[in-house]
């Protein structure tokens, strides 16, 4: 029994390191850009990142790493990112502020930052492939994309109306609550809820997201002194993407939903 737990605990941790390459691989470039980068007078540091991320992402489909129909995906959740990240750091908004320079921009964003976003959908692409993922009580398509529409157009509308977020968390919970997320390490299937596994990859996402801003590859208005720690509440900001995001991949994967007798259950993780 221990033998197997332990053999299956090393495969999921290698199974998430493989779905992580993306954004782990841009981990490393922003820590080691903000210890030692010598080139600004040559290549501005947004710049060079932005390089090093089309490479890596041509690299992950040259060796299908990725499909192209998840890679369509991930470009999509990049564009979607992108529009919200100009509206919020306009000069009428200023939610957060990118301090470098860079020529390849789109107004105060340099082009570099979408690709942050690309590593959460490939994150999720690749994971949902590895896992095997299938599903219990999942709930129908439609309301789950109209829910991610809401919350998409909250991140806009709450700068200048009510923020529905907690609203839409509550929304969250009401509709993937009773969601079982059913997932292989090995040869049988484990499960646990969707929602709580959702949120503990947000919470990985906040862990990436202090080690972003300590870098100063942006910063929020409390940080244009000295660094701070990003608050707790952005978890909700995190969950809440990543569900946007989460259901962009379910569209291209049609979630294979199950009865919990059609699988070979063992203890819940």
């Amino acid at each position: 029994m221990i033998v197997q737990f332990l053999k299956e605990f090393w495969l999921f941790g290698l199974k998430q390191a493989s779905a992580c390459l993306f954004g782990a691989y841009l981990l490393f470039w922003i820590l080691l850009t903000k210890l030692w980068y010598p080139l600004d007078d040559i290549l501005y540091r947004y710049d060079f990142l932005l390089i090093c991320a089309i490479l890596f992402q041509a690299m992950l489909l040259a060796f299908r790493l990725e499909t192209w129909r998840e890679g369509l995906v991930i470009a999509i959740f990049h564009v979607v990112a992108t529009i919200m990240e100009i509206f919020k750091t306009s000069e009428s908004i200023g939610a957060w502020a990118y301090p470098g320079e860079s020529i390849v921009r789109i107004g105060n964003v340099p082009l570099f930052a979408g690709f942050m976003y690309s590593a959460v959908g490939s994150y999720l692409a690749r994971v949902w492939r590895l896992f095997d993922f299938r599903f219990t009580n999942f709930p129908p398509l439609p309301a789950a994309f109209l829910l991610t529409i809401i919350i998409y157009i909250n991140f806009f509308s709450h700068h200048y109306w009510y923020d529905l977020r907690i609203p839409l968390l509550i929304g969250t919970i009401v509709l993937f609550g009773p969601t079982w997320i059913y997932f292989r390490n090995d040869k049988v299937h484990r499960h646990m809820p969707l929602a709580i596994g959702l949120f503990l990859v947000a919470i990985f996402i906040w862990f990436a997201e202090n080690i972003a801003t300590y870098s100063h590859i942006w910063v929020y208005p409390n940080q244009s002194e000295t660094w701070q720690m990003v608050p707790f509440s952005k978890l909700i900001a995190w969950y809440l993407l990543m569900l946007l995001s989460f259901v962009l991949v379910a569209l291209l994967n049609r979630p294979q939903v199950y009865h919990r007798e059609d699988f070979i259950i063992s203890d819940q993780l």
